[in-house]
């Protein structure tokens, strides 16, 4: 496992963080270090149509090593790291022949990764952890998925003797601001089917995903001196405040789980005279999905007729859908990561994503793409961990199921 450990640090202490603010694509352009490094590993691999094209998508492909003809099977990950917390000098730590003891992530400040609030943690006495030194993420969303997928290809490269039909491999930029597959050419990469390999915990295989938009509410107020202020001021602030009262409490993400959709406040920004709040909205029933944003305008047709102005504004765009009702037509994808995952002594957990991949979109493209388990844990932030002993399965995943399809 050395080769896959040695890649993966190398991977995590590139800055690949992307950027909601900005308009380009690639969201920032320091994402292109690491797609040069990728094409020139996947040309040393044996895959020399490697390239990154001008919005930073890598793309290359492996011939097939036998005479007849099976599915061309893509492999995906993601480069970019979440903005939601900094990737920048990423300081791993490697804890070999875990404990299954509270660890201490950085002395100063104090921050410990402890097994009460992350009781996964006991799953993995005895194996080798990576986890932060507690003031960064870690990255192994998704370079965990990339350092997979290159070492299943230095696996074939290493024992040409494996079977296989011609694989597609694919790398890119954004997902992490829900851009991942904006520029994405399906018809280039030219696969039959794909997976991302993108997912959390050891087992999981993932083919359901949230239906998702965001939506942006404007609050306009008007200010005046306080002291003057009776039956003139207008607390753009309180009114967004009442705004987010009137939606259901109870459909927050820290009160749902499984299938239960949610509102999610993730900005609150302004003052007196203007306010603006950010939401996200899942549900994985497309029924449910349409409510919520229903509810969402009613408010702000509510609120606007109660003050009798037109105090709020309400945008809500969509930005994913759940990929079930693309899978499901051909659920042998399902099937031949499900059996590949048991013939290499994983235990299958086929769940619903709450989130999203890019292969949710990419199913919506034309390429059906399942989600297939990382191996990490508490992605985006300062308690990510992942054990090395997951990732080393994932590698044998991907190879198994390249081999099944072989087979057919």
């Amino acid at each position: 496992m050395n080769n896959l450990l040695e890649r993966f640090i190398r991977y995590i202490k590139i800055d690949t963080e992307s950027d909601n603010n900005s308009e380009n694509t690639p969201s920032t352009s320091k994402q292109f270090n690491l797609a040069k490094i990728l094409v020139e590993e996947l040309k040393n691999l044996g895959l020399q149509d490697a390239h990154v094209d001008e919005k930073c998508y890598v793309m290359a492909t492996l011939p097939s090593n036998i005479e007849k003809k099976v599915p061309t099977i893509g492999f995906i990950a993601h480069m970019d790291t979440s903005p939601d917390f900094s990737g920048k000098d990423v300081t791993p730590q490697i804890i070999k022949n875990y404990n299954g003891k509270d660890i201490t992530l950085n002395e100063n400040p104090k921050i410990i990764l402890s097994t009460s609030d992350f009781p996964d943690l006991k799953k993995y006495v005895g194996k080798t952890l990576i986890t932060t030194d507690g003031t960064t993420l870690l990255g192994a969303d998704d370079k965990a998925g990339i350092a997979e997928i290159m070492t299943a290809l230095e696996y074939l490269k290493k024992n040409p003797e494996t079977k296989h039909g011609t694989l597609k491999i694919g790398y890119t930029p954004d997902e992490e601001i829900g851009r991942g597959a904006d520029y994405f050419d399906v018809e280039k990469f030219n696969a039959d089917f794909a997976y991302t390999i993108d997912g959390g915990p050891i087992g999981e295989l993932e083919y359901e995903n949230f239906n998702a938009a965001g939506a942006k509410i404007t609050v306009l107020g008007r200010n005046v001196h306080p002291g003057t202020a009776k039956n003139q001021m207008i607390n753009a602030q309180h009114i967004a405040m009442e705004f987010n009262s009137l939606l259901p409490s109870n459909q927050r993400p820290e009160h749902t789980e499984k299938y239960e959709g949610f509102f999610h406040l993730i900005s609150f920004i302004g003052d007196v005279e203007r306010t603006e709040l950010q939401y996200i909205i899942r549900d994985h029933d497309k029924k449910l999905f349409k409510k919520k944003k229903k509810l969402m305008l009613q408010i702000a047709d509510f609120l606007n007729n109660k003050y009798q102005r037109e105090l709020i504004q309400a945008e809500i765009k969509d930005q994913y859908l759940n990929m079930k009702e693309k899978i499901e037509p051909v659920m042998h994808i399902v099937e031949l990561a499900e059996k590949a995952m048991k013939q290499v002594d994983v235990k299958p957990n086929i769940k619903a994503i709450r989130g999203g991949t890019d292969g949710a979109r990419l199913s919506f493209m034309g390429l059906p793409t399942p989600n297939i388990f990382g191996g990490g844990h508490n992605f985006h932030g300062k308690f990510e961990f992942i054990p090395l002993e997951s990732m080393q399965k994932a590698v044998e995943v991907i190879v198994k199921i390249i081999e099944l399809n072989a087979e057919q």
